[in-house]
């Protein structure tokens, strides 16, 4: 059994339609959706992410995983005095968890670790269908992943770089700490 998604995607439903909506008349006719305005640059990010490869030097380096789906992202970031400077992740998985890392890659350069975790905080809020969070200008490409939250099947695919971008940052706060406290064990401050 296929839902109305599926078939949207499939290019089938409505007959005379190619997209499975009818036809738009008036001043709409001939102007793409919003919806295939969003779906293609979720496209976009999939097919030409932003920021895939490797840091040379990252503060701190994270793999996340989807158990449910086999969907990874490795994240790399770089923080200079508690800021993200640069960010590069590599992954496997479908289009929703791959465009999710790619936009939210670009995204976090010039954060702060503060921002970048209020930052995630409200993509899951617009993941879990806050719509005040969805229309955020803040959210920049996000925004075209508001949609997700009506397949919360899909809503872990959107959220794994979130998730393992927070993930980093808890690792690299125990590791300043670990740096520091045995710092100050040895003597040295």
């Amino acid at each position: 059994m296929s839902g109305a998604g599926d078939a949207a995607r499939a290019g089938t439903g409505a007959p005379g339609s190619e997209s499975g909506r009818p036809p738009a008349t008036g001043a709409a006719a001939g102007a793409p959706q919003l919806g295939d305005l969003y779906q293609e640059l979720i496209l976009e990010h999939y097919k030409r992410p932003r920021n895939k490869g490797e840091l040379e030097e990252p503060s701190v380096e994270m793999l996340g995983m989807n158990t449910s789906c086999g969907d990874e992202v490795k994240l790399q970031l770089l923080i200079v005095g508690g800021v993200i400077r640069d960010t590069k992740f590599q992954g496997n998985g479908c289009s929703i968890s791959q465009a999710s890392a790619s936009m939210m890659s670009d995204l976090l350069k010039g954060k702060t670790i503060a921002q970048s975790i209020e930052l995630a905080q409200r993509f899951t809020d617009m993941m879990h269908g806050d719509p005040a969070a969805a229309r955020e200008k803040r959210m920049g490409d996000l925004r075209a992943l508001a949609g997700v939250s009506q397949y919360p099947v899909r809503v872990k695919c959107a959220l794994l770089g979130w998730d393992t971008m927070l993930q980093a940052l808890k690792k690299l706060g125990g590791e300043e700490e670990g740096d520091a406290k045995r710092r100050t064990e040895s003597g040295h401050r």
